[in-house]
């Protein structure tokens, strides 16, 4: 059964920083580019990062770039979200999720087939 697990969230003050990873089971993640996405309450769910299966190219949401880095090893099966300089309105449930491209093609925010069930991130001020 193909799985993604996030862990790392929990609560943090303004400013703080939290590691968020991305684990697989049941297929290897270097076959997929994967993303990160968030969901505030009573907001629509927004693409926050990507990074291609190479690893080679990566992608933020303006305003969250400067601030979060989106890493992967493969031999780990594992992606990650470093993510400092926290605000309050980062709080939101963090998902990771994947989908199947090209080595070195550029990862975007759309089309993607699995997901992970979300770790809840909640920066205080």
């Amino acid at each position: 059964q193909l799985q993604l697990v996030e862990s790392g969230g929990g609560l943090v003050q303004g400013g703080g920083s939290l590691r968020l990873s991305c684990a697989a089971s049941g297929f290897t993640l270097d076959h997929y580019a994967i993303g990160w996405f968030r969901q505030a309450p009573g907001k629509e769910r927004e693409g926050v990062s990507c990074i291609s299966r190479a690893g080679t190219s990566t992608n933020y949401a303006d305003s969250v770039k400067g601030r979060f880095t989106v890493s992967r090893d493969n031999a780990k099966n594992t992606v990650y979200l470093q993510m400092n300089s926290l605000k309050p309105e980062d709080t939101a449930i963090y998902y990771c999720a994947a989908r199947k491209m090209a080595l070195f093609r550029l990862c975007m925010f759309s089309g993607y087939d699995y997901w992970g069930q979300g770790t809840q991130v909640t920066v205080s001020s």
